[in-house]
């Protein structure tokens, strides 16, 4: 197998930390459990977790700050650890573990980038209600018409990385906190002259725990898209 690092951020998911780690476990890949100091325990257990399971490392960071910046440092943790290939993946059972394979599989066979996406042919999501496919699909949307790019699933959060686009893209210039830093990252991919794929995932709404979306991460959102397309036609991304 690749040497490929899943980073699965975590903020209280003590219901599901355990559960995904066992069902990743087959996969053959390792995994980075990237705690923010949740108070329910969430990193006791991921501590725990690694003393048992040979491919989970933990990385605890002192505070919550947001999607982004979990993501960030464990990518940096996954680059000096000499990882090939970087995924990203919620906690929550929204992602399916055995399409973490497919993603990989796409960037072994020559994509730069593979985007888990909802919303091409194969694709879907399950357990959603109107509202909520109404803000995801429309985000979506939103971002293609903005960034004028043609992707589907701009704002998924399921991916694989090549570790040089990693390497190439500015990770210190990222400053997106919420949803905002999955269009960010494929965007500044997409600028840097990699190659993005989609591939179909059906996407499930969590049964355990709690939804991490707010009214703060939605307005990040509608706000830096197009500031990304201005950064674009400046020359400064």
């Amino acid at each position: 197998m690749p040497n490929a690092v899943i980073c699965l951020p975590t903020y209280n998911e003590r219901e599901n930390l355990e559960s995904m780690l066992r069902a990743l476990a087959p996969l053959g890949l390792n995994v980075l459990v990237i705690d923010d100091n949740s108070p329910d325990g969430t990193g006791q257990i991921a501590d725990r977790l690694a003393e048992e399971l040979d491919f989970v490392s933990v990385l605890h960071r002192a505070q919550k700050e947001g999607l982004g910046p979990a993501y960030l440092a464990g990518f940096r943790r996954a680059l000096a650890d000499g990882a090939d290939y970087v995924l990203e993946m919620d906690c929550d059972f929204s992602h399916k573990p055995a399409d973490a394979v497919r993603l990989l599989s796409a960037c072994e066979n020559g994509a730069d980038l593979a985007l888990g996406s909802r919303y091409v042919d194969g694709g879907g999501t399950e357990n959603w209600g109107l509202t909520r496919r109404i803000i995801s699909v429309g985000g979506s949307l939103y971002a293609r018409a903005v960034l004028g790019v043609p992707f589907h699933d701009l704002t998924g959060g399921f991916k694989c990385y090549r570790r040089a686009v990693l390497e190439r893209i500015d990770l210190d210039a990222i400053q997106s906190k919420g949803y905002a830093f999955q269009i960010e990252g494929t965007y500044r991919t997409l600028r840097a002259g990699f190659t993005v794929v989609e591939v179909p995932i059906t996407f499930v709404d969590r049964t355990a725990g709690q939804s991490k979306m707010s009214r703060t991460i939605f307005l990040e959102a509608v706000k830096k898209v197009p500031a990304l397309r201005l950064a674009a036609l400046r020359g400064r991304l």
